[in-house]
């Protein structure tokens, strides 16, 4: 009996820390509409996620961080514009479409990995390069985005 509630208190446990994580979204116009719904800023990340060793880093430094996931989980909408090389991660020619897109607006240059903030409306708050120092220099600069 005591096995049985243990599984099933740790189960319930996973289930609720699962729900607070935030996604990303793929989805420019979903990534609106909740932001909208929630009164939230989008953060936005142009990745290389197969073959841009700074994106890699960045993801790991900082999105995968519990201090990140925390902050994100509390004040943002999430949203990956990811542009693998690589054929076995090819993306749809929707979402290449889409992807593109917004990189012609918004990163027409090319630089990877670049993270923006946007308002609920989708318009342009802040751009931040990496690399930062560390995370907290990171979380500090959204934190400073999101105030304008």
């Amino acid at each position: 009996m005591k096995q049985t509630f243990l599984v099933v208190f740790l189960l319930l446990g996973f289930l609720l820390s699962a729900q607070n994580e935030q996604k990303w979204l793929v989805n420019f116009e979903e990534a609106k509409k909740e932001a909208q719904s929630q009164s939230r800023h989008i953060l936005v990340s142009f990745s290389g996620s197969d073959w841009c060793g700074n994106c890699m880093r960045l993801s790991q430094d900082l999105f995968e961080s519990q201090e990140f996931k925390e902050f994100a989980t509390e004040n943002l909408i999430l949203l990956n514009l990811d542009f693998p090389a690589k054929k076995a991660n090819k993306l749809s020619a929707e979402q290449t479409a889409h992807n593109d897109a917004l990189a012609e607006k918004f990163n027409p240059t090319g630089v990877f990995p670049l993270t923006l903030v946007l308002n609920e409306k989708g318009e342009l708050i802040s751009k931040m390069k990496y690399p930062c120092k560390n995370v907290e220099e990171y979380l500090h600069e959204i934190q400073l985005a999101l105030r304008k």
